[in-house]
């Protein structure tokens, strides 16, 4: 056991670089960002590359050279997304440096701030309530509470004494204890089930899921598809070997939506970027798409509606007994009390230190119990924290009531003058003073909650204070329902909380684990809950949250474990963080569709090829014309649009439904012109023309529809997508092996471009009443 000798003194710097030597140093970095390897590995080794490229390894066997184009899409798409991922990567790190962590250490008998990865075995540690657990220690002296929910799932305060054992990754609620490293680097806990957790934690992404989905179902059918599609060919029509190959690749390829994938990671990459130069770090990708479908925030009051600055901007003695040495007895108590949160902070400014009167015995502040207490010689016991929590209510000061209807927040000062410090059981109190602190609502807050509101989001405020201060700091905010309030600590069952979840607005004298219950609550109910928080007491409800938001001057702790960090701990970002989760949602959904017109129209003709042992009408060159020109170009620029509405419907079924109309109208524009080819006699040339003419202009079709409503850009994406790319089809028409429209197959183009343009537009109306959208809402 160290000695109280080696507690003052620390190690020395000798004894510190010998164990640096020996390798005994906290410097392992756990780097959850994706290594440069990792990056080209995900975006090379994936199923869609996979199956295109043993597509291409079959059209390069049998000297098929020129349908090989479509490798320029794959390649292209994958160094996109390498550069992306890379770029976004590196300026995470570059952004996580802000929230740098460091520790104060005993080394040679004095108190220095070092970086935690300058940690070394038996290294004394002085950590405060509010700090985060930089390696496991073993207590050496001193008392506090530990909350280890995050290694544990246990929400429980458990109290750390003198011999007790701090874990890495949880952290103090209340206290100061001195520790002794026992573990660094890989050694300690936290490291060796965070990297398992990091490992195995699923993707929540319906974007990705869907994508599975449909990466699922063709890897199902496009091989023995493919391998039917060739037999015919080569067997029973006689094709050759080429032309086989050729024609069952045009139809395996139709059915891949490549890009696909490439978009929704370049959408959300991009989203990353954006918000990161606003000084929002996003920790998970994903946690933008989750951010599109929030339909409630819980809001913490201090930090996020307010500056987090506190400030006594009033004190009343109430006692005239100890009017003349207050000064002293604040004094001594802020000398001997551990707590050092932004409440202590402020009355540490407020007042000056003493050591009029000597300490017996402490109590840190606790947010469970709501106050901390001292027990001083010739005084007694002096006890500060919520004054409902420290005399009845009957008895609480009108001084105190008139500061919460104020909106301030209250800490009373008592005092027990003959009963010695009980944890157990609290005495009869003297109130001493009421001390008033405000902490200033945020610039623009009131903008920000009315602009919330009008988008839809349901606001609730959560806090730990007194719910007429949180109201009224509500009411000075201008949050609407700021007057419909409750306080929680009178609620003793869980299911009073949550009946209390669908009554009230605003919550004060919240336990950390209400706050969990109330977001708990708002997901059973089919809610979509963002929560921000700043302190410790908030880890819980922001691990429970779909989507978690965190200040960067709160607690390390809540740092971990949200999903973005505000680093400027600015909550009036808070509408650019939500709108460009809803902007890459809608902008992905109304591309998608352009994707999977080719994927359904693909199949179908394949499944009609099987049974009719037709030859698929189009080669693998004249898709990837559709895949540049009609898929790749409009939809990468359409995704960058701002879409702040309001996401409604699912992804998949939302695209899949747009994309089918048009799929269909291909499949049967090219089962008409097939018949009618054969009845006119129209040559191989000219029937493969007019499909492929009229396919071009049904998914250009698409284009315009995902271009509604249309404005300067959108108008230019439409004219340019439809007239280049019938100009590519005429200026590469030897490459893409078609002809032109003639005297006979031009009146017939328009004629059935006129008939699916109408088709369409009825379709597309019907599918608006019966959704109740218009245009706008496209």
């Amino acid at each position: 056991m160290t000695n109280k000798f080696d507690l003052k003194q620390g190690l020395t710097q000798l004894e510190v670089e010998e164990r640096k030597k020996q390798g005994l140093q906290n410097d392992y970095e756990e780097n959850v960002a994706k290594s440069t390897k990792d990056i080209i590995y995900d975006n090379v080794m994936t199923l869609f590359n996979f199956l295109n490229f043993g597509i291409a390894l079959c059209l390069f066997f049998v000297g098929a050279y020129s349908n090989l184009a479509f490798l320029a899409i794959i390649l292209v798409n994958m160094g996109m997304g390498i550069y992306q991922e890379i770029h976004a990567r590196n300026l995470v790190q570059k952004l996580s440096i802000v929230a740098k962590e460091s520790v104060h250490v005993i080394r040679d008998g004095k108190q220095i701030e070092i970086d935690t990865k300058e940690l070394v075995i038996d290294d004394i540690v002085v950590i405060s309530a509010g700090e985060q657990v930089p390696s496991d220690m073993e207590v050496l002296d001193g008392k506090a509470e530990a909350n280890e929910a995050l290694l544990t799932g246990e929400s429980d305060l458990i109290e750390k004494t003198e011999g007790a054992i701090l874990l890495s990754g949880s952290f103090l609620a209340s206290g100061q204890v001195y520790g002794k490293v026992i573990h660094v680097g890989a050694d300690n806990y936290a490291v060796k089930i965070t990297a398992e957790a990091k490992v195995h934690k699923p993707i929540q992404s319906e974007l990705v899921n869907s994508i599975r989905k449909v990466s699922k179902f063709t890897s199902l059918v496009i091989i023995p598809l493919g391998i039917i599609l060739f037999v015919e060919g080569f067997l029973i029509r006689n094709s050759g070997l080429e032309a086989s190959v050729v024609a069952s690749a045009a139809a395996l390829l139709g059915m891949l939506p490549k890009g696909l994938v490439l978009l929704i990671s370049i959408t959300l990459t991009t989203g990353v970027v954006k918000l990161a130069k606003k000084r929002i770090l996003v920790q998970d990708m994903y946690s933008i798409e989750t951010l599109a479908h929030v339909d409630t925030l819980c809001l913490d009051k201090t930090g996020t509606i307010t500056e987090g600055k506190m400030k006594v901007q009033k004190v009343e003695i109430l006692h005239t007994n100890y009017h003349e040495n207050f000064p002293q007895i604040i004094g001594s108590y802020l000398a001997e009390s551990t707590d050092n949160n932004i409440t202590m902070q402020a009355i540490r400014d407020h007042f000056e230190l003493s050591n009029r009167y000597g300490a017996v015995k402490s109590l840190p502040f606790s947010s469970e119990r709501k106050w901390g207490a001292i027990e001083f010689t010739e005084l007694g016991t002096v006890y500060l924290g919520a004054p409902e929590k420290l005399v009845t209510a009957d008895r609480l000061p009108k001084e105190v009531i008139e500061a919460q209807e104020n909106g301030y927040r209250v800490l009373m000062l008592a005092i027990s003058e003959n009963a010695p410090l009980n944890e157990e059981k609290m005495p009869y109190l003297e109130p001493l003073a009421v001390l008033e602190i405000d902490d200033p609502i945020r610039q623009n807050a009131n903008e920000t909650l009315a602009y919330l509101r009008e988008e839809g989001i349901d606001l609730k405020v959560i806090s730990g204070d007194n719910p007429v201060t949180v109201s009224n700091i509500a009411r000075r905010a201008g949050l609407f329902g700021y007057e419909s309030y409750v306080d929680l600590s009178k609620m003793e069952t869980e299911a009073e909380v949550r009946k209390a979840v669908h009554e009230f607005t605003v919550f004060g004298r919240v336990s950390p684990q209400q706050k969990r219950t109330i977001v708990r609550e708002l997901k059973d109910n089919d809610h979509v809950v963002a929560m921000t928080g700043d302190g410790v007491n908030d880890v819980l409800a922001l691990r429970e949250a779909d989507c978690s938001i965190a200040m960067a001057e709160g607690d390390g702790a809540t740092r971990q474990i949200s999903n973005l960090v505000l680093l400027d701990s600015d909550f009036t970002t808070l509408p650019d963080v939500l709108f460009e989760g809803r902007r890459v949602v809608n902008n992905v959904t109304k591309v998608a569709s352009v994707f999977f017109i080719k994927t359904i129209y693909s199949f179908i003709l394949s499944m009609i090829c099987v049974f009719t042992t037709i030859a698929f009408p189009f080669i693998p060159i004249q898709i990837t014309l559709i895949d540049l020109a009609i898929e790749g170009y409009p939809a990468f620029f359409l995704s960058f649009e701002s879409d702040k509405r309001k996401v409604r419907g699912k992804f998949l079924p939302t695209a899949l439904r747009n994309a089918s109309v048009n799929a269909v109208l291909v499949v049967l524009n090219i089962v008409a012109v097939y018949l009618m080819g054969q009845n006119q006699g129209f040559t191989q040339m000219e029937t493969t023309t007019l499909m492929y003419y009229l396919l071009i202009g049904i998914s250009c079709m698409a284009v315009v529809r995902a271009c509604l409503p249309f404005n300067p850009l959108r108008i230019f994406l439409a004219v340019t997508t439809v007239g280049g790319i019938y100009v590519a089809a005429m200026l590469f028409h030897s490459i893409l092996e078609v002809g032109f429209l003639n005297q006979q197959t031009l009146p017939i183009f328009a004629v059935m471009m006129l008939i699916n343009i109408t088709v369409r537009i009825i379709v597309g109306l019907f599918q608006m009443k019966r959704s109740g959208t218009t245009i706008k809402d496209l």
